[in-house]
């Protein structure tokens, strides 16, 4: 694909990557179909709602199917997270989920680039800084410690998903590291999404000392030759506020928003 026109990319992001469902599913992780919508459970520390769209679903009709995902997390005392697209349909979905108990975390923007540009390019990294693949639990342990000293916040599950996900398919994931000496200063992985010409991009948390010195862009690109070893053509990330610009900057496009609205019993 050449044509990088946002709308051009939107309907690709929605034929190839939606529904975002795990393939092949990690072992625990189950997958159960409530009329355009799916529910993924066991995947991570919270429950996950997903679609390609809702099949014109509106009104009464949709608030019930809402409230279906609402009881089944209810009985199961478990948190779960609806993935609205800011393109999705109808209008007044945001709204519907609210009144339901639904809030909403903060707001990412869907950008998609080519992958060719990017991997023509070698990862210029700051002096002392490398870049190393790992799977050993030790390593993720290591970047669950760095994610928490960014965020403030428990993620431990991290650690339980990605060991998981490497061991059911370690083809379908990479995860890499940027370790100062002893010190993961930031990691990201990429997804090969099986039967599409996607990849997708996901992490890329740096510990604050060691920002704006070109650590993200260099695991983009280190990353960007890895999808085109696999003859993916396109990337896609869930960009931050923060990232979204250094993305912009390597050709990225944007071509929606995202925003977690989570249920909590």
């Amino acid at each position: 694909m050449t044509d990088l026109d946002a709308s051009t990319l939107r309907a690709a992001y929605d034929a190839q990557l939606r529904p975002e469902l795990p393939d092949p599913l990690p072992p625990g992780v189950t997958v159960e179909r409530d009329g355009p919508l799916y529910r993924v459970l066991g995947l991570d520390h919270r429950g996950f709602l997903t679609y390609r769209d809702l099949g014109g679903l509106s009104g009464a009709a949709l608030d019930e199917l809402i409230a279906r995902q609402v009881e089944v997390f209810r009985q199961r005392g478990e948190a779960v997270e609806w993935k609205l697209a800011g393109h999705d349909e109808p209008a007044d979905l945001p709204e519907r989920l609210r009144a339901a108990g639904f809030v909403p975390e903060d707001r990412e923007t869907v950008v998609i680039g080519p992958v060719a540009p990017l991997s023509a390019a070698l990862p210029v990294l700051p002096d002392g800084v490398r870049l190393r693949e790992v799977t050993g639990r030790a390593d993720l342990d290591r970047i669950v410690a760095m994610e928490e000293a960014v965020w403030g916040a428990d993620r431990s599950h991290l650690a339980d998903a990605l060991e998981r996900e490497i061991a059911s398919d370690p083809h379908s994931i990479t995860v890499v590291v940027a370790e100062a000496g002893e010190t993961v200063v930031s990691a990201g992985w990429i997804r090969y999404v099986a039967g599409t010409g996607f990849a997708s991009l996901w992490g890329g948390s740096t510990l604050p000392e060691w920002r704006r010195r070109g650590i993200y862009r260099a695991l983009v690109v280190h990353r960007a030759r890895l999808a085109a070893q696999r003859d993916r053509t396109l990337l896609q990330v869930d960009a931050s506020d923060d990232s979204r610009p250094i993305l912009e900057r390597l050709g990225f496009v944007a071509v929606t928003t995202t925003t977690p609205y989570v249920y909590t019993p």
